[in-house]
């Protein structure tokens, strides 16, 4: 025995009191049960309820195949009408709409000049035989990082600025995340690397030439790009599952995973705590072990004689300040898109600005 909703019967019954089709949609009424029955009625179209006629076995063969054909009616009208967005809008300098196709200059000659300075750094070091060392294999691993981290999101930021190309496709939005975020991840720990490998040279000289050999240099650069991919890799995914029924327009003339999980319609408690995870666990430690390192570098340094003192902080401060400049930005940026319920603040555009172009110049100006 099929069973049947009661209120559909109901609702079947009240159209076998009706003189035919043309009576079917007349009022009803009012009152709870008619009320229950025009909802029914509202919900089903009218060869539904028509199969509700007839004896108990018509009905039942009737309304297998009006109930089958109706589940797959729905899916398909639920797949089809799934709010989301096919592409973003991206934002250059708020109010500086005007002014930015005239800032767009000076722009794109200080990224051509950082990335010539970052690519003579890296033939420098890789003719050199002299410089085969783990220091300057660092230093060609920042140069090349910030020069992809830069090219990234660069071309896209100039057809903004003097074509006012500000769309951006889903897709296209993903794998720029994916890029900047991963590349930042990479840089970091070669940052964190640095600094370990600075801290053995002053503190333990002898044991230096040992510790970091070149075969460990790239055991290291490989761990880096296996962590950054692994960590990132979510991300896009969380997003790609996400339905965006809102606004599309982003904060920023790139995208990042704290901005565009924001225009999300649906729960993003799982971007957020990830995304938090991420951050602790990968920039939050190594900015942590970081300073620990510059720690153990300024207590012996305070040991020395004042030459080597001199020398010694020549090296450290510049270092700092990279790192500095690097970490600030980026964790300051991250908290602030986590927390921060403000869109219209231009705190957060100067820190994705400062992040990408102030730390792609600062390279190859500090890094000895």
């Amino acid at each position: 025995m099929l069973w049947i909703p009661k209120w559909l019967q109901q609702t079947a019954e009240s159209q076998d009191h009706t003189t035919g089709p043309r009576n079917g949609n007349r009022q009803m009424a009012a009152g709870p049960k008619n009320s229950q029955i025009q909802a029914g009625m509202a919900q089903f179209p009218k060869w539904l309820l028509w199969a509700m006629k007839g004896n108990q076995s018509q009905r039942e063969s009737n309304i297998v195949g009006c109930w089958l054909h109706l589940s797959s009616f729905s899916m398909v009208a639920i797949n089809s009408s799934e709010p989301s967005a096919t592409y973003f809008i991206l934002i250059g300098l708020p109010g500086l709409e005007e002014a930015q196709f005239w800032l767009a200059f000076p722009l794109c000659s200080l990224y051509l000049i950082a990335v010539l300075g970052n690519l003579t750094i890296i033939y420098i070091v890789r003719t050199e035989h002299s410089l085969h060392e783990p220091m300057y294999v660092f230093l060609c691993m920042l140069s090349g990082l910030d020069i992809l981290i830069s090219t990234s999101s660069m071309p896209k930021m100039m057809a903004i600025f003097w074509f006012n190309s500000t769309t951006i496709q889903f897709d296209a939005c993903l794998v720029q995340m994916f890029a900047i975020h991963s590349l930042s991840g990479r840089e970091s720990m070669v940052l964190l690397v640095m600094a370990f490998d600075l801290c053995v040279a002053i503190c333990h000289p002898l044991r230096h030439a040992t510790v970091l050999t070149l075969p460990r240099v790239a055991k290291i650069g490989k761990a880096a790009v296996v962590r950054s991919a692994a960590l990132v890799a979510p991300l896009p995914v969380f997003i790609k599952r996400s339905l965006f029924c809102h606004s599309n327009i982003l904060s920023h003339f790139y995208c990042l995973h704290q901005d565009v999980m924001k225009l999300a319609c649906t729960d993003i408690h799982v971007n957020v705590i990830y995304g938090l995870i991420v951050i602790i666990s990968a920039i939050g430690l190594d900015s942590l072990l970081i300073s620990f390192s510059y720690l153990l570098i300024l207590k012996i340094v305070l040991g020395l004689t004042r030459e080597a003192q001199a020398k010694a902080f020549g090296t450290c401060v510049s270092r700092v300040c990279t790192v500095f400049i690097f970490y600030v930005p980026f964790i300051g940026l991250s908290m602030m898109h986590h927390f921060s319920k403000r869109r219209d603040s231009l705190l957060p555009v100067i820190m994705a600005n400062i992040y990408l172009l102030i730390l792609l110049c600062l390279t190859p100006l500090s890094m000895e």
